[in-house]
């Protein structure tokens, strides 16, 4: 790890600065503790033993749920600075992975191995204060996501999805959203084509082009 990139970790994670002592500080920093994974990698899966913390310097880690019939919902993503809840509750509680991690883009990371993350939890209360905060706002989001789930119907979780991009043009299928709104590819495929004869979007391949914001909102209200 250069200079630089160690300049970015203490800077995306400012805790471990008061946190490590200067020798755990440069093993943590040695050249070949620094991790690259390709787009698409298994980060972490269901049933996996937990060995360490990920800290995150470039790259997105989407963390998933599976259900027994195949279908997947999108629980959170996990960026530079952040926090994943589920390795930190794998860590604090001796369990098992029971979600499953995937490399979103080309990944650069530090693992913090787990006896170092049980004892700046237990002896750092900067460190403490990072987790807990990030697990606070993650949970947060949990709950909005389950709110979503169970009260919101499906066509209004697409809109709100397809405004939560934030781009005119999307660049994604079909089944990539039902992946993320925890459905399956048929049914947001006949949702779009409705949203299409509705004049809310038009349909291209792998592309989807918002027409009509102010439209998709109204649905995402609720509004018919």
């Amino acid at each position: 790890m250069n200079s630089g990139q160690a300049s970015q970790l203490l800077q995306l994670y400012p805790a471990l600065a008061a946190a490590l002592a200067p020798g755990e500080r440069e093993g943590l920093l040695q050249p070949q503790a620094l991790l690259r994974l390709p787009a698409g990698t298994t980060v972490f899966t269901e049933q996996q033993p937990c060995r360490g913390f990920p800290l995150l310097l470039g790259g997105s880690i989407k963390v998933i749920k599976a259900t027994p019939s195949g279908r997947e919902l999108l629980l959170y993503r996990v960026e530079p600075g952040g926090s994943c809840i589920i390795t930190s509750s794998c860590l604090l509680g001796h369990t098992d992975y029971s979600a499953r991690g995937i490399a979103e883009s080309e990944l650069t990371l530090l693992m913090l191995p787990a006896p170092l993350f049980s004892r700046l939890v237990g002896e750092s209360a900067p460190f403490r204060d990072f987790v807990f905060h990030l697990f606070a706002e993650r949970i947060a989001e949990l709950m909005q996501l389950v709110e979503e789930v169970a009260f919101s119907r499906l066509d209004q979780r697409l809109a709100k999805l397809l405004l939560a991009k934030d781009q005119e043009v999307l660049h994604t299928t079909h089944q990539q959203l039902a992946e993320e709104l925890g459905s399956v590819r048929e049914i947001i495929s006949r949702l779009l084509k409705g949203l299409a004869a509705q004049g809310l979007v038009s349909l291209g391949r792998e592309q989807i082009v918002l027409l009509d914001r102010a439209g998709l909102a109204r649905l995402a209200d609720g509004q018919r």
